[in-house]
């Protein structure tokens, strides 16, 4: 988020455009008004936050949080025999993946990497794993296949692959991370 003022003033507009003070937002969230008041005043809203926003008010996650309703591609990762297939299916947006899935996502997180050499940790684990790129560049490895996503591109995949993030480019990166159990 490379201007996140920017996202809270979008926030406000929204919170304001339908009505709702910051402490009547804070209560519908189950946030103290406190709490809430620090975020809209300092500009930090977590990303789960957005995200609980974004579905009260019915509007995009992008948009609010990229000023953009653009659309996003998303691959899926498929058994295919013996190895692995990636295919690309273009058209979802985060909002109808988080929807279709919402009985079964738990918190977003944002997880921030830095420039490096180094090579991506694998893991694996159940469920199903969707990461959006919020900044800069990240290569998702699969074993010894990458896939690399710029802002704005998603990936949603079974993470029961040895599977890894690292950042690419000479900036930093931020991607918002969800799993399905």
């Amino acid at each position: 988020m490379e201007n996140i003022n920017e996202i809270t003033a979008r926030i406000r507009e929204l919170r304001e455009i339908c009505g709702y003070s910051s402490e009547q937002l804070a209560g519908e969230l189950g946030i103290s008004p406190d709490v809430y008041a620090e975020y809209e005043e300092k500009g930090d809203f977590p990303i789960s936050v957005i995200y609980e926003i974004a579905h009260k008010f019915n509007v995009d996650f992008n948009e609010l949080v990229t000023g953009e309703p653009s659309r996003i591609d998303t691959y899926q990762v498929v058994r295919s025999g013996m190895g692995k297939s990636i295919s690309r299916y273009p058209g979802y947006r985060f909002r109808d993946l988080a929807y279709r899935y919402a009985d079964k996502i738990m918190q977003p997180l944002l997880v921030t990497l830095e420039p490096s050499d180094d090579p991506a940790k694998l893991v694996s684990h159940s469920g199903q794993e969707f990461n959006y790129v919020i900044e800069g560049s990240i290569a998702v490895v699969f074993d010894d296949r990458e896939i690399i996503l710029n802002e704005g591109d998603s990936i949603y995949f079974n993470p029961t692959y040895l599977h890894g993030q690292r950042c690419v480019g000479d900036k930093k990166a931020r991607f918002l991370t969800m799993i399905a159990e």
